[in-house]
């Protein structure tokens, strides 16, 4: 799963990530309009904000976000530790609020419960649809009984689709996600991964799901009619 620490300490935001390491492949930004810019491209599961940053400070990239439409979930992390300052950030919109300076088992707890609360299935590391199931920890995929082979950007692109059911998502989305921002191929990549999904679920009858949008991108959609 993917996570953004936005944190101007970068001894802390390398303490975050190492401790969010086993659970999340994390990105990081120093100040606000680099965290905002980031959030923005709608690929990650969870936020972690800081609050006091030199620029733009964590209540202005809250705000700007939930503006914006993306629904990501926030953990706010702050010295800041009046109710007054809870009160706020919850107005805006954060998930879940953690005061410095915090245990990591605490972090890793409170992470969990709002991915879990997001998405659904992170306990036990498996994400399902209908009865396709993805193990999160083992990554492996099957349908039924039957086991699916897949290799590592087939599981993830499948792990972002199934995250995002039902909702569409744009090819600049998936690439970012799956392949990353800085990646030296180019977005044409996801058209042979589609087809490949495709392909791997054809004999169970799964193919149907994976629907492609024209014009704006692909979803996994329950209600399986064909895709564009």
């Amino acid at each position: 799963m993917r996570l953004l620490v936005i944190e101007d300490d970068k001894h802390l935001s390398d303490t975050v990530c190492e401790t969010t390491r086993d659970l999340f492949e994390a990105d990081q930004a120093f100040d606000g309009e680099e965290g905002l810019y980031l959030a923005q491209q709608n690929i990650y599961d969870v936020i972690i904000l800081d609050i006091m940053m030199p620029g733009m400070n964590g209540y202005e990239v809250l705000t700007h976000l939930r503006e914006y439409g993306i629904t990501t979930p926030v953990l706010i992390l702050t010295a800041k530790d009046s109710i007054d300052d809870k009160i706020q950030g919850f107005k805006k919109g954060a998930d879940d609020y953690l005061v410095k300076p915090f245990h990591r088992e605490e972090l890793l707890l409170r992470l969990e419960a709002i991915v879990r609360r997001s998405v659904g299935g992170f306990r036990e590391h498996t994400l399902s649809f209908k009865e396709l199931k993805l193990n999160l920890k083992s990554r492996t995929v099957s349908i039924g009984e039957e086991a699916i082979l897949l290799n590592g950007k087939q599981i993830d692109l499948l792990e972002y689709l199934m995250n995002n059911k039902n909702i569409i998502v744009t090819k600049e989305q998936i690439f970012d996600r799956v392949w990353g921002m800085d990646s030296s191929t180019t977005n044409t990549v996801i058209e042979v991964y589609i087809s490949n999904l495709r392909k791997k679920f054809k004999a169970a009858g799964y193919d149907k799901y994976i629907k492609t949008i024209r014009g704006m991108g692909y979803m996994l959609s329950e209600n399986g009619e064909d895709h564009e």
